[in-house]
């Protein structure tokens, strides 16, 4: 199957630069896409320097859905923001006073391959972190959720004020510019030890799913699938989107017999049949249960602030815009703007959008 290759290059334009990420595009270009991909045929999508989160997330989003494998090459920044110290990548227009505003939250990518199949996501990162964010991530590193592979380094800030050279992705493009891929881990190891001497203090990523014990939900019923995220990609991929909605509300209805309502897990299985109907291209379901899902996150105690409960606003209110039928909007307006006005965002601006975008369709049936 074809696979797909995304290279992210990404950093400040000002003052704020650690790395100059985009130096290592051209070396990854000199090597064939099917050497980046790690399968015979391959499609590669370049970002150099992006200005805005959204391009990224849109990228990012097309790859995801993608069927074959996929890779990731990502070079830049990491951050904390300075209100919920999450981790960011920075753009081009990043400052650390507007990173929540115009960086790339890093539980995004997370969120848009979650739905690929185990072992199907390998992600390579070359990362650079100012100290305070350096130190936070040493106690709590990155990762991607279960079935992807990341692997990569973190390099605290430099001691010269010129941006850093990404010398592990560097590597890693020489090792590949010989045509032959080995496997990610080893890959990985050769790229680790050609850049980084002895002495260096970088944080090393290598989180490897492969390795780590297969996850059962309990009571599994005997008549479904051992791997349910396996079984409903297999039949979003071959358009059977029925079959998979309802294999994953089979799997809610357990989760909410065993966890109980509001649980993590019954949360999980209405993302996941959220994701489904942006799949199938239900932009009216997708709201409607994405809108679930933050009065679900609220109800749990979590706040209005925490990027689970905005990610699940900032779904619906996108979903929302791209439905087309006035009285499905119509419908579907009070509890997007109930709920904008209890979850801002970080789309500044986004309640009075809403509200505007109501208003119009308000005005189209009155006339």
């Amino acid at each position: 199957m074809p696979g797909t290759a995304l290279l992210v290059a990404a950093a400040p334009v000002n003052k704020s630069r650690l790395v100059d990420a985009a130096s290592v595009l051209p070396v990854l270009a000199a090597v064939t896409p099917a050497a980046l991909a790690g399968t015979a045929t391959a499609s590669v999508v370049e970002l150099a320097d992006p200005l805005e989160p959204q391009t990224v997330l849109t990228r990012l989003r097309a790859a995801a859905m993608t069927p074959g494998p996929l890779t990731v090459y990502l070079v830049g920044q990491v951050h904390l923001d300075k209100r919920q110290r999450m981790p960011h990548l920075a753009l081009a227009r990043t400052t650390p006073a507007t990173m929540r505003y115009t960086g790339f939250p890093w539980h995004w990518i997370a969120q848009e391959v979650r739905m690929r199949p185990a072992g199907g996501t390998t992600v390579f990162a070359d990362l650079h972190a100012d100290a305070e964010s350096w130190q936070a991530l040493a106690a709590h590193p990155l990762d991607l959720g279960p079935g992807v592979a990341l692997y990569g380094r973190i390099a605290p800030p430099a001691r010269r004020r010129t941006p850093a050279d990404p010398a592990y992705m560097k590597a890693l493009a020489t090792v590949l510019r010989s045509g032959h891929r080995p496997p990610p881990l080893q890959l990985h190891q050769q790229a680790v030890a050609q850049s980084l001497g002895d002495g260096a203090k970088d944080l090393v990523l290598a989180l490897d799913p492969a390795a780590a014990p297969p996850a059962h939900p309990p009571q599994t019923p005997p008549e479904q699938p051992a791997d349910p995220h396996a079984a409903i990609t297999a039949a979003v991929q071959a358009g059977r989107h029925g079959e998979a909605a309802a294999l994953a509300a089979s799997w809610e209805q357990a989760a909410l017999r065993t966890h109980g309502p509001g649980s993590n897990e019954v949360i999980h299985w209405m993302e996941v049949r959220a994701d489904l109907a942006r799949f199938a291209g239900d932009p009216a379901r997708g709201c409607e249960t994405w809108l679930a899902v933050a009065a679900a996150r609220l109800a749990a105690g979590q706040t209005s602030d925490s990027p689970e409960v905005e990610a699940a606003a900032d779904r619906a209110h996108h979903l929302w815009d791209r439905v087309r039928d006035a009285e499905t909007v119509r419908a579907l307006g009070p509890a997007m703007i109930a709920l904008r006005r209890q979850v801002p965002g970080r789309q500044r601006g986004a309640l009075s959008l809403a509200q505007r975008r109501l208003e119009q369709f308000h005005s189209q049936h009155v006339g």
